[in-house]
């Protein structure tokens, strides 16, 4: 075993997967009866995902049909879009936001939700909003579907969902000690999974940054980026990673990806940065020599350009965040 990167991925878009952490995660279970409506309001950056437990329940985007939720299915709306959760069409016209319902706060993560009037079926349903903040993965949010659908018929591909799904209406009905943290493990499985099975059944999936990632040789030339954004590349280098001259690497990129291979890899840079500078208290100047940069006000210029705020807003918006999450404990 000694040489060997054992994270080194043959597998590019395999590795882009890997970088699907969720962020700032929070998740509800939502008992509800009757004449009942949930109104989730649009959430900036944020994917909503919904499960059904028990019951039935329609899912309404704007622009979007709507669409029955059974048992089993599994729905993702990953644009930070508004949507309704309802008993019905009626229902739907009537639905109470949910941030002004009553939640009982299991954790700090996870809450519970009791809502409905009158007479009528029940559901139970486990929803969550989550992030992904690396690059990777918000290159690969920007190419979803309004919505996405994973349906509760039987078959091969479905069968690890359906387990997990299971599993997680299993520690739904009779919360135990310690399952809402099993319920939100399971949960950012689900996303995943969803993505995944988005990736393999999407015919827009095969094109484009992801068709990209798929190729045997601008794939890996993107591994590259990907793993090692701040080594010094070059057309050149690049090219001859992926077995090619340059003009035809530099031709195929463009072709693939969009854009020239050097507009991709500084975009990359700053995306990185961005998110170093979000997570990390990171030194300016250290992360300006890491994208690249000989001198701070040179990165600063680029960096602004390319995300539209400068380095230390962001890094100041940390820091406030950081200062009122100590506050609030």
């Amino acid at each position: 075993m000694r040489g060997l990167d054992p994270w080194k991925s043959p597998d590019p878009l395999g590795e882009a997967l890997h970088f699907l952490r969720l962020t700032g995660s929070f998740y509800v279970r939502s008992e509800m009866s009757g004449s009942w409506g949930l109104d989730l309001p649009a959430m900036e950056d944020a994917l909503w995902f919904h499960t059904v437990v028990d019951g039935r329940c329609l899912l309404s985007v704007p622009d979007e049909p709507t669409r029955e939720l059974v048992p089993g299915d599994f729905a993702l709306v990953p644009h930070g879009r508004g949507h309704v959760l309802a008993a019905d069409e009626d229902a739907a016209t009537r639905a109470a936001s949910v941030y002004d319902l009553p939640h009982e706060y299991v954790s700090d993560r996870y809450a519970v939700i009791t809502h409905g009037e009158g007479a009528g079926p029940a559901a139970t349903l486990v929803c969550g909003a989550v992030r992904l903040d690396h690059p990777a993965a918000q290159q690969l949010v920007r190419l979803l579907p309004a919505v996405v659908f994973v349906d509760a018929e039987p078959g091969p591909k479905q069968a690890r969902m359906q387990n997990v799904l299971a599993m997680v209406a299993d520690e739904a009905r009779v919360l135990e000690p310690g399952g809402e943290a099993v319920i939100t493990r399971l949960s950012d499985i689900l996303v995943i999974l969803a993505l995944r099975s988005w990736i393999a059944s999407s015919p827009r999936a095969q094109s484009g940054w992801l068709g990209a990632l798929q190729d045997d040789r601008i794939g890996a030339a993107l591994a590259l980026i990907h793993r090692h954004p701040h080594e010094r590349w070059t057309v050149a280098a690049l090219a001859s990673s992926a077995n090619m001259s340059r003009s035809a690497f530099s031709a195929r990129f463009t072709e693939l990806v969009g854009e020239s291979v050097m507009s991709y890899l500084a975009t990359w840079r700053m995306q990185v940065a961005y998110q170093t500078l979000r997570s990390e208290d990171v030194v300016l100047s250290e992360l300006a020599r890491r994208s690249g940069y000989l001198s701070e006000a040179a990165f600063g210029k680029a960096f602004k350009r390319a995300m539209g705020v400068s380095p230390g807003s962001v890094r100041r918006r940390r820091e406030v965040s950081m200062a009122d999450g100590q506050s609030s404990r």
